[in-house]
């Protein structure tokens, strides 16, 4: 056997590990990923409480767990403990909607041009029983035929990510604490794989990738969902705790918050409230507005040196490709590929 034939068979044994170990865990291959996403964006933190602690690595990796854990689990109890008081009546909204159907609003029919045939398209529709499960073709939504049965297969979806958020903390406590000694592997294996010079440049890129989208997607996003959910509150909109948490949610995604303040102002408009509809419109246009356009380029592209499109790229091709988590892996493959152009580009020279 020459040492070509053996270097591939070499390669393919690595290779076949490498997929039966992702094929073995994929279950936990989403919570490990956000616990790593976690690790890098509050590694810092992670290492001025190591320095505090006297470097005992397992003190200071609790600590830091357990802050992180009551800094993301406490609003998240919070706002369980708030839906679980106002979504008994969302749902059975949800479920009258799909079993008796939605009668459609007079003024309707008052909306210039286009007023008439927006009304007999909605008698149709959401009028009809059954005509929401019909409209988004899910055959799930079409056997909630009350209340309980709305929360029953909420309630199970959401039980289902308390446990994956739980591992991740687990994760994230071991990622701490062996830390130090994965970095100094993967930079072993990367410098070997693809040499000292070029890994050290792509590496550094990866963790100012995770900080810079972490703070530009997550704060920026929670902070349009509590100002928005002010605005909720003063309009007197019912559940707007809830509203206001499914708006944080969407707002970490860019051009996501308008869904959640465009349906709370066609709630309020269907109800008669017009004024409050129109302010609720207007309000979250002027957050979203600064968010978008001020905020989040400036947080994001300024740390990673990448320009607007890019980021928005690789955020939105994240999601549609990824799903949540393709919010924070998107920026970090662009910011690879924007290394990559320019290194290319070095080597090569201008022609």
């Amino acid at each position: 056997m020459t040492d070509n034939q053996r270097d591939v068979l070499s390669a393919c044994f690595s290779l076949a590990i490498v997929a039966f170990a992702l094929f073995v865990t994929q279950r936990f291959v989403l919570p490990l990923l956000w616990a790593a996403i976690l690790c890098i964006a509050t590694w810092p933190l992670y290492r001025r409480a190591l320095a505090a602690t006297g470097n005992r690595e397992i003190l200071a990796a609790a600590l830091v767990t357990i802050l992180g854990a009551v800094v993301f689990i406490t609003p998240l109890a919070f706002g369980i403990t708030q839906a679980a008081h106002q979504a008994p009546a969302l749902a059975q909204l949800i479920a009258n909607a799909n079993t008796e159907g939605l009668a459609p609003p007079g003024w309707l029919q008052r909306i210039p041009l286009a007023g008439t045939e927006i009304h007999n398209w909605w008698s149709a529709t959401l009028g009809q029983p059954h005509g929401l499960a019909h409209l988004l073709q899910n055959g799930s939504v079409g056997h909630m035929q009350n209340a309980s049965e709305v929360l029953k297969r909420v309630g199970s979806n959401v039980m289902h990510r308390l446990i994956d958020i739980g591992f991740a903390f687990v994760c994230l406590f071991f990622f701490y604490k062996d830390g130090a000694a994965l970095q100094r592997q993967t930079e072993a294996i990367g410098a070997h794989l693809i040499g000292p010079g070029r890994w050290t440049l792509y590496s550094l890129k990866v963790p100012v990738a995770v900080r810079a989208t972490v703070n530009g997607l997550v704060l920026v996003g929670l902070a349009e969902g509590v100002l928005l959910g002010i605005g909720y509150q003063i309009a007197g909109v019912a559940s707007s705790v809830l509203w206001a948490a499914a708006t944080g949610v969407l707002a970490i995604i860019p051009f996501g918050a308008p869904l959640a303040f465009g349906a709370v102002a066609a709630l309020l408009l269907y109800q008669g409230n017009t004024a409050a509809a129109i302010a609720i419109a207007v309000w979250g246009a002027v957050v979203l507005f600064i968010a978008d356009h001020f905020v989040r380029p400036r947080m994001i592209g300024n740390a990673t040196q990448l320009p607007f499109l890019a980021v928005l790229l690789g955020i939105l091709g994240g999601v549609e490709t990824l799903g949540l988590i393709g919010l924070f892996v998107g920026p970090v493959v662009m910011t690879l590929f924007v290394t990559l152009w320019h290194e290319e580009k070095r080597v090569r020279g201008p022609r």
